[in-house]
């Protein structure tokens, strides 16, 4: 019954907008005027943040018999990739936080699509086996092209619909783009180049390839 309770529940508070007022090492409290709210946010967002700034924050509202906890990130992104952590078997809030911390939510797509447990590895409190668990669990609720467009949106600081609205890419240019990284491409440079290939066969990756390695 608390379950269900719940998870009702962790959509009442979708953000907060107000003065940043004070810091700690793991959260932010949110001056709105009448109301400080503390709200916990990965180390690596706190640091891009101002006492004295106004700032509007993502947040899940966790509740549990014990406490009512907000969480927070400034890109709805970001948010999401949390709620997805949260799915997965024995990670909550706290490591949920302590993952987005030593990776950004499209590092994280890439890892996870690409089964880098290495990479996983390296964020802080994440073994080998909760990197495989991650891997497993969530690379089915990811997709590989919408993972470099979300990339290549943030990086443009907007999406650019010239640039992203073009439609799905096939099969054929998928596979260019995942050779391009695998052979030291950036994610983004490699999704712009294959999208410059224009006139060739979906099927011929080989072509592919060789057409936009001549847009680098």
């Amino acid at each position: 019954m608390v379950h269900n309770r719940t998870a009702k529940e962790n959509t009442m508070i979708a953000f907060v907008r107000g003065i940043i007022s004070e810091f700690t090492d793991s959260s932010v409290i949110l001056d709105t005027g009448s109301i400080g709210y503390e709200i916990n946010m990965p180390a690596r967002i706190i640091e891009e943040l101002h006492i004295g700034e106004e700032r509007k924050i993502h947040t899940y509202f966790q509740v549990r018999e014990d406490a009512m906890q907000l969480y927070g990130f400034l890109r709805k992104d970001d948010l999401e990739m949390f709620k997805m952590l949260l799915t997965v078997n024995g990670v909550g809030p706290k490591a949920a936080l302590g993952i987005l911390s030593g990776s950004t939510a499209d590092n994280l797509r890439f890892a996870v699509l690409s089964d880098d447990i290495k990479t996983i590895s390296k964020i802080p409190g994440i073994g080998r086996k909760t990197a495989q668990k991650l891997i497993l669990e969530l690379k089915d609720k990811l997709n590989l092209e919408d993972a470099f467009e979300m990339k290549l949106a943030h990086e443009q600081g907007v999406v650019n619909d010239t640039t992203l609205n073009v439609g799905p890419l096939r099969d054929g240019y998928k596979e260019a783009v995942e050779a391009l990284v695998a052979l030291g491409y950036s994610s983004t440079d490699a999704m712009r180049a294959v999208r410059a290939v224009k006139d060739i066969d979906p099927s011929d990756v080989e072509a592919i390839l060789k057409a936009a390695l001549k847009n680098f």
